[in-house]
């Protein structure tokens, strides 16, 4: 008999270099894998709208913090973050560990890099497909102003000042930044709760030069590309950017929705998002 997890299974895995990664799992144990990586700064957390939703009843959903994030290990030595290897070693080891069957992958903003850091690595035989929600494939100078946009580069700074009433001013900026209309109370105190769970160093330790074009364009596996054409974390022209050099692209557009499209409009999200995992699973 199919068992339905109604609270989260939790795991602890060891990823790469021995990290200890947070990760749990909801859903249907025998239903297609999905996969959800999160945001700089932010948790698993920031899916309950996926995994408390109808998802849960036809999927098995999986979460995890982040190296330096959440409830996973944080160790403040900048190596543990600028090596993708070690990025690409964690989701291997959740994939292997929790023996998720081509699972689609879903980032969320700098959750994208985590997908591509893997794809180097790892190839794509193991994943049936990718969504990136606000997803992000190029950082640094260049990125700046064309493909990085004002609601993240504005708060930045304060997010990794040593100093906490300067650190909470750049978080509260950055998630007022997220939406294209307010999130409700909860969802703005969730956010912001979790975020602090990441000291600056951290944070800053994750700006490192990343440019993922060598994966986009060798890619097989169907690519997903939801986009808000009002963020201003992550511009329209980051999706654009990708639909031009990645071949297996297709665009998700979403009018009037920012960065958090997951979050601004769950139900549409979470029907493309069961539409994407029936066709590769199928």
């Amino acid at each position: 008999m199919t068992a339905v997890i109604e609270q989260p299974t939790v795991h602890t895995v060891t990823g790469g270099g021995g990290l200890r990664l947070h990760v749990r799992e909801w859903g249907r144990t025998d239903g297609p894998p999905i996969v959800f990586i999160h945001g700089l700064s932010q948790s698993h957390l920031c899916w309950h709208k996926q995994y408390e939703s109808a998802l849960a009843g036809e999927f098995r959903l999986v979460a995890y913090d982040l190296r330096g994030h959440g409830m996973s290990e944080a160790p403040l030595e900048q190596e543990q973050y600028t090596d993708a290897r070690l990025w690409a070693d964690d989701l291997a080891a959740v994939i292997d560990r929790l023996q998720l069957d081509r699972p689609v992958l879903v980032g969320w903003s700098y959750g994208a890099f985590v997908i591509c850091d893997y794809v180097r690595a790892y190839g794509e035989d193991r994943i049936g497909g990718i969504d990136f929600v606000g997803g992000a494939v190029r950082l640094g100078p260049s990125a700046y102003g064309t493909l990085i946009g004002p609601g993240f580069l504005d708060n930045f700074p304060d997010l990794i000042a040593d100093d906490l009433p300067t650190n909470i001013r750049g978080a509260r900026g950055l998630i007022k930044a997220f939406p294209a209309t307010p999130f409700t109370a909860d969802d703005t105190e969730l956010l912001l709760a979790a975020s602090m769970t990441v000291p600056a160093r951290i944070r800053a330790n994750l700006a490192r030069e990343i440019d993922e074009d060598d994966v986009l364009r060798t890619l097989t596996v169907p690519l997903v590309v939801t986009h808000g054409r009002a963020d201003t974390v992550v511009l329209p022209a980051m999706a654009e950017h990708v639909l031009a050099t990645c071949p297996t692209a297709e665009a998700a557009w979403y009018d009037g929705v920012g960065h958090t499209v997951h979050l601004e409009q769950p139900e549409h999200f979470n029907r493309e998002l069961a539409a994407l995992s029936r066709r590769v699973s199928g």
